[in-house]
């Protein structure tokens, strides 16, 4: 079935759920890695939460990371940075911060985005148009140079032995995801994807990820590109042959995701958005609650114990709020 994108997939869904089930039992070859961006503008290229102590996964660097290439992809742009001290240790859903603004700017805060690319001594990150930060990163140019921190936060964990993933993504969520399934099919691992966005514009890597998948799946809001709907309305026929799925998108696109991995009993890590302003742990801008092994819940720092959590964890429904059984609430109300 040909779709918008020009990709020849099958997305049938009673055949792709066949081919979820039977990926199971089948030792696949490895894929050969997507080629590396051209230093040149590129139209057409197409786990548990860890209690503490936070496990360092690698040790971040501070540099100077030129700008080596910029392509327009969509609604986004791709960056593609120098940034050897990064790329030597990044790993699939950990990421960067950026400064912004200039050495004179009132831009404090740093700009955090996922890693969607390394390629020897190069980084890449997407960046969609959102304030005066993102803005600002959008007019830089191949031989800018941007103050980035990183490889920062917990990677993807690996899935079980012989089973297959399941990626979903919205937007540009997608952008960890082609180094995720790059690893997973070298390591003869089944992977399906499920790509949505509100149109065709604003959907990310469908080419990269057409090439590293046995299944892949398109959703549009507007139908501007594959089916017409929401990534949930494919999962439901794509879950019954999964092992774990890797999700990353919007908050509410999260707790959909693991509402229904939860029923299908399926293990779920999610990708986290949240505003990092330091990346490190310190601001405390980006904490999330979770349920400890306890019950109760506690709010830890996504941009260290995170981005990557277990979706069962995560307590979606009081995210922005305090929630009730927060470790420690009963001892402020009883002295109240």
């Amino acid at each position: 079935m040909s779709n918008a994108w020009g990709i020849t997939k099958a997305i049938d869904l009673a055949e792709a759920r066949a081919q979820m089930t039977a990926m199971t039992s089948v030792a696949l070859p490895p894929v050969p890695p997507v080629p590396p961006v051209p230093p040149v503008l590129d139209q057409q290229r197409p786990t548990p939460v860890p209690t503490s102590p936070v496990r360092q996964w690698s040790t971040p660097v501070q540099i100077q990371a030129p700008v080596v290439a910029v392509r327009t992809v969509g609604a986004y742009r791709e960056f593609t940075l120098h940034a050897p001290g990064v790329s030597a240790t990044a790993e699939p859903g950990q990421f960067v911060t950026l400064g912004v603004g200039g050495a004179t700017s009132a831009l404090l805060l740093r700009r955090a985005f996922a890693l969607s690319g390394v390629d020897g001594e190069a980084v890449s990150i997407v960046v969609a148009a959102h304030r005066a930060g993102t803005r600002w990163i959008l007019e830089r140019r191949a031989g800018d140079v941007l103050d980035l921190i990183g490889p920062l936060g917990r990677p993807f964990p690996a899935p079980p032995p012989g089973g297959a993933a399941l990626l979903v993504a919205g937007g540009y969520g997608a952008a960890p995801f082609v180094g995720l399934a790059q690893r997973l099919t070298a390591s003869g691992h089944a992977v399906a994807a499920v790509l949505g966005a509100a149109s065709a514009d604003r959907l990310f890597a469908v080419r990269d990820l057409a090439a590293l998948t046995q299944v892949l799946a398109v959703t549009t809001e507007d139908g501007s590109a594959g089916r017409t709907g929401r990534v949930t309305d494919v999962l439901t026929e794509l879950l019954p042959g999964a092992s774990i799925v890797y999700a990353c998108g919007p908050m509410p696109m999260l707790q959909a995701v693991a509402v229904l991995a939860a029923g299908s009993g399926v293990a779920c890590q999610v990708s986290v958005e949240e505003s990092m302003a330091c990346g490190i742990g310190v601001c405390m801008t980006c904490v999330l609650p979770v349920r400890d092994v306890d019950g109760t819940s506690r709010f830890v720092r996504s941009c260290v114990e995170g981005p990557v959590f277990d979706a069962s964890t995560v307590g979606f429904e009081d995210i922005g709020r305090l929630p009730v059984d927060l470790h420690g609430a009963a001892a402020m109300r009883a002295g109240r």
